[in-house]
């Protein structure tokens, strides 16, 4: 069933609803694990490499953890697929750099790039909102097999800017930054709690349900839901 909604921006989760988790935990995931000792031992003074050591420490309660064992306690992370926001800033890091190096290609399902240039040539502003480091966004979209993605985006927003998926004031500080009124703001997402937290902050919310995906059979509780992209027509009020 094809979806009608008016919006004046749709905000985008990356994994599992553009693009397919296997592909950041079977690619980007070892990428990072594979780099993650240099990153902690070779350049431990750049300052956003600094900030997130000392943040592991804080969340471990390890304030004299090495570089060692921060790399131990991130892979765990890795392992748990936890969304902690100093392992997101280094893998944004490292990620940012294989991409401009051509080492990674982003992936999107194909039915996502046509759907977004849809709405952006319709005058709808799309935003994106992932448990991944803005600068890990940066690369993932302008890096990506249809080219440089970022001229369709208005803005990125992650855990560290915005705040926990899961919390409905993550969402209003995405409205206020952006300047949309709640209701006019579209959350596409296949995480049931994510849809949650944003229908509580006054959103409108859209479940992408992928077979194949982690989340696919929790379903998306009370919320609309579409299979794809194409299956969702989004236009702005008056138009």
């Amino acid at each position: 069933m094809r979806l009608r909604i008016e919006a004046d921006a749709v905000v985008l989760d990356i994994e599992g609803t553009t693009s397919a988790t296997g592909f950041v935990v079977d690619v980007l995931y070892p990428y990072s694990r594979a780099r993650f000792a240099a990153l902690l031992t070779e350049r431990a003074g750049e300052p956003a490499v600094a900030r997130a050591m000392a943040r592991v420490r804080e969340l471990t309660g390890e304030p004299d953890a090495d570089a060692v064992r921060i790399e131990k306690t991130l892979n765990a992370w890795l392992d748990e697929d936890r969304k902690a926001t100093p392992l997101k800033t280094l893998q944004g890091i490292v990620w940012s750099e294989g991409f401009a190096r051509g080492d990674l290609v982003s992936h999107f399902y194909d039915d996502v790039v046509p759907a977004l240039r849809t709405w952006h040539a319709a005058g709808v502003r799309l935003y994106v909102y992932s448990s991944g480091s803005v600068a890990a966004q940066r690369a993932w979209f302008s890096s990506t097999p249809e080219g440089d993605l970022l001229p369709l985006v208005s803005g990125l927003y992650d855990t560290e800017n915005a705040g926990p998926k899961q919390e409905p004031e993550s969402y209003r500080r995405i409205a206020a930054a952006a300047g949309v009124a709640a209701d006019r703001l579209l959350f596409l997402s296949d995480r049931p709690g994510e849809l949650d937290a944003a229908r509580e902050a006054g959103w409108r919310t859209v479940g992408i349900r992928r077979p194949g995906e982690p989340y696919y059979g929790q379903g998306v509780g009370g919320h609309a839901q579409a299979g794809t992209f194409d299956e969702i027509t989004v236009t702005r009020r008056n138009t």
